[in-house]
């Protein structure tokens, strides 16, 4: 027989008796974090509209968020836990420097499109 899957979650904090239980319990998970993504996005504190590094905390807070997403997604329903250590970090390192490379990528884009937009003229011409 295969080994059992491990029923627990946040590092053996939260265990379950079966495998139901922890899809539920992650499902929950899950929708309360984006629950928090949806209601920040539609509210918009004004407490986090200020500026770190170059972008909205709003913003930074979004995207870390959705990486704790991706990064738990990967973990517990494609079982990386249960994998060997150089194998998780090949795939999970891999993944965040593909992401910040993207998210690097479409806020420099972002903001030269929103210069343009702003200041009417092309700064450079590809």
């Amino acid at each position: 027989m295969a080994d059992a899957h491990k029923l627990e979650i946040f590092r053996g904090l939260v265990k379950f008796k079966s495998n139901t239980q922890k899809i539920w319990g992650v499902l929950i998970l899950l929708t309360i974090v984006t629950a928090v993504e949806v209601v920040l996005g539609i509210y918009k504190p004004e407490i986090l509209m200020g500026h770190l590094l170059g972008m909205k905390i709003l913003n930074w807070i979004f995207i870390i968020l959705t990486i704790v997403k991706a990064y738990y997604i990967t973990w517990d329903f494609m079982h990386m836990r249960d994998e060997t250590a150089a194998f998780r970090r090949m795939v999970v390192w891999t993944a965040i420097f593909l992401i910040c490379y993207l998210v690097f990528i479409l806020l420099q884009e972002g903001g030269y499109i929103e210069s343009v937009y702003h200041d009417g003229f092309i700064k450079q011409d590809f």
